[in-house]
């Protein structure tokens, strides 16, 4: 079993004009044996939770409840925990089985041949059979990672935790970690929570993902939840690359518009946006903003300027301004827009996203309002229950 609840955690730093809350009031339940990323910005957090959950932070407040047992006060060793951190953390003056197997060696009475054979084991799992004599000097960053997740599977703990463990290897070789950490995570079908800033990490690795800024809990769900159907303006902005485009607009004869464009409201869009205010944000991701043919035959198309154009083999980025923002427009990779050349797009409704401007709640998400039942503030706790 790893079923992990965090129940209301908060975590305080400081006193005075010094005093942080760096975790607040942080509520989830991870099921026995999956993936969580918890992912945001830097200092949002997710570090510090991750080491809450270890034993090496004592929470201010709330619970950590592993398998319905309170672990809050259990001393790390005693939590059947296994860490992998950012900096591999591997003493550069023993061998690579050493580094292996010296947790179990220090905090269990295992007989030795029943470690040599974890550290066999893992070893082949990780495919490091052959480098188990050599010290972490020797050892490119790729096997260094490998080396800190045997160490980490040769506890056989109930519990996986990663804090950023791909960070320091090249991009060719962390897509290849990350196709390695799943598959790995699979095959042990231990409950994994992994921390990241990378959204490539989390949108591909995780079975569901929290997103986490300024120490608050933005939401939780599937990656295709979190990237179709954003609980809120933040969310929208920082899952998806490139970000989701948004625009200052104004409510009024059945339009969401700026001095560049408007949007034509089916009435269901419009009467979601009747209680609120006058002013919202509008947001599209770069996929959805037509253009070409099909652009031309929509009714509320417009042209613009492309400032830059970016290939990137499979699909090409335009750059451009208009309703007040930088946007950004994902067309074939056949295109041959150049830079200066006027282009005629248009934003559907059906695929807009909109926002209280004051405080960023969604109210429609993908051309459809938010459900009133579960309003965008509580987003996250009934997703949690669908989950």
């Amino acid at each position: 079993m790893g079923q992990l609840a965090l129940e209301h955690i908060t975590k305080e730093f400081g006193e005075g004009e010094n005093h942080v809350v760096a975790v607040d009031d942080l509520d989830i339940e991870i099921e026995d044996g999956e993936f969580l990323i918890l992912v945001g910005p830097s200092g949002c957090g997710k570090s510090t939770t991750l080491r809450m959950i270890a034993g090496l932070e004592q929470p201010t407040s709330g619970d950590i409840v592993l398998d319905g047992a309170p672990v809050t006060q259990r001393k790390p060793k005693d939590r059947n925990m296994a860490m992998v951190f950012q900096s591999y953390a591997l003493y550069p003056h023993m061998t690579a089985r050493e580094n292996m197997s010296f947790g179990l060696k220090m905090t269990t009475e295992m007989p030795a041949d029943e470690i040599d054979e974890r550290v066999r084991n893992a070893s082949e799992l990780m495919g490091i059979e052959g480098l188990l004599e050599k010290k972490p000097g020797e050892l490119s960053g790729g096997q260094q990672q490998r080396v800190a997740l045997g160490r980490a599977i040769v506890r056989d703990p109930e519990v996986f935790l990663m804090d950023e463990p791909l960070s320091n290897l090249d991009a060719k070789l962390r897509t290849t970690m990350r196709t390695e950490l799943q598959d790995l995570q699979q095959d042990l079908d231990v409950t994994t929570i992994y921390v990241t800033h990378d959204q490539t990490e989390a949108m591909t690795m995780g079975d569901r993902i929290a997103i986490l800024n300024d120490g608050e809990l933005q939401q939780i769900g599937t990656p295709a939840e979190c990237y179709q159907e954003p609980a809120n303006q933040f969310v929208a902005g920082f899952i998806g690359s490139p970000s989701m485009n948004f625009f200052d607009v104004a409510l009024g004869g059945g339009e969401l518009s700026t001095d560049d464009f408007a949007v034509t409201l089916p009435e269901s869009i419009e009467s979601a946006l009747a209680g609120h205010n006058s002013e919202f944000v509008l947001g599209i991701r770069p996929e959805e903003i037509l253009s070409g043919e099909e652009a031309v035959e929509h009714p509320d198309s417009f042209s613009v300027e492309v400032n830059v154009v970016e290939p990137l083999g499979d699909v090409t980025y335009l750059y451009t301004e208009f309703g007040g923002s930088e946007v950004t427009i994902s067309v074939d990779r056949n295109t041959e827009i150049k830079p200066g050349d006027q282009v005629t797009i248009a934003l559907p409704a059906a695929e807009i996203h909109v926002f209280d401007r004051e405080t960023g709640n969604s109210i429609v998400t993908r051309g459809e309002p938010t459900d009133e039942e579960y309003p965008a503030e509580d987003l996250t706790a009934s997703e949690t229950t669908e989950a």
